[in-house]
């Protein structure tokens, strides 16, 4: 049963969780892959770096588990973690990148879970961006395209994971994966939060009947990224500056938390971009 909008805190549960990040040590903006990303705008890293590291021990203060992929000085983007892969059940699907300029990623990311002793590990035939554009929910993957994933990939996905995966066109550019438009603010009841302006007509409506009590974000929140976030449960990090969606998460029982990342920002990408979740077998995390 979905849990009312009016509910209270104290109702809502945080399960810990287990994430991976890797630090802004190389971070720049030199190239444009999505509209957010203008060389022209020079890049503060050691601001960058306090700003990551302020979400890295916000994780950590709520008693979630964070693991630290090396970055490499060639690849600047690597901060942007959750594109790197796809985890569900203890079960890696790797990426395959739609840019030659961060296609190397995929093979790191690779790398550190099969050191780390991952058991399953699919290397993918098909461009998918991990959790850019594959959001887990109780029920279903839900699969972004359009701009970065192939919709190949989604099949790929289902056969691999076992699990139901719905397809969700993106037409606005500025939302250019499935995690700039879309978050899970409950992934054991199906709760979720979405700008239906960045969607296709028929995605929209695929929406609105499978997540009927889903929070509606309205179109400055969504141009502040405020979707790019990440939910444990009960704390939803999202970007500071999305402030019409504090007051919205408050009354369903979230406990939003603002964010500062805007110098990531200028790469395209904030909270739930750095933020890969290592789902292990038969729960959230491990």
């Amino acid at each position: 049963m979905r849990p009312t909008p009016c509910e209270d805190a104290a109702d809502r549960v945080a399960s810990p969780r287990r994430y991976l990040m890797c630090p802004p040590e190389h971070f720049k903006v030199t190239y444009s892959i999505n509209p957010w990303m203008d060389p022209a705008k020079p890049v503060d890293l050691p601001l960058a770096f306090a700003q990551w590291e302020d979400l890295y021990e916000r994780y950590r203060s709520l008693g979630h588990a964070v693991e630290l992929l090396d970055p490499r000085p060639d690849l600047p983007d690597m901060v942007y973690a959750a594109n790197g892969a796809t985890v569900v059940d203890g079960r890696v699907l790797g990426a395959r990148f739609a840019h030659a300029e961060r296609a190397p990623e995929a093979a790191v990311h690779l790398d550190w879970f099969r050191a780390h002793g991952f058991p399953g590990i699919h290397e993918p035939a098909h461009v998918n961006e991990g959790e850019g554009d594959f959001a887990v929910t109780a029920s279903y993957l839900l699969a972004g395209r359009g701009f970065r994933s192939s919709p190949l990939s989604h099949d790929e996905a289902q056969e691999f994971f076992g699990r139901p995966v719905i397809g969700l066109e993106l037409v606005d550019p500025r939302y250019y994966h499935l995690d700039t438009a879309l978050s899970v603010l409950d992934d054991q009841a199906d709760e979720i939060m979405y700008y239906p302006g960045a969607f296709s007509p028929g995605s929209r409506a695929v929406l609105a009947r499978l997540f009927p009590d889903a929070l509606i974000a309205e179109e400055a929140d969504a141009a502040a990224l405020g979707l790019n976030a990440v939910s444990d449960g009960r704390h939803v990090l999202l970007p500071q500056a999305a402030t019409g969606l504090f007051a919205p998460l408050r009354q369903r029982g979230f406990e939003p938390i603002g964010m500062d990342l805007g110098e990531l920002l200028k790469g395209g990408g904030s909270v739930k971009c750095c933020t890969q979740e290592l789902r292990a077998a038969g729960c959230p995390s491990p």
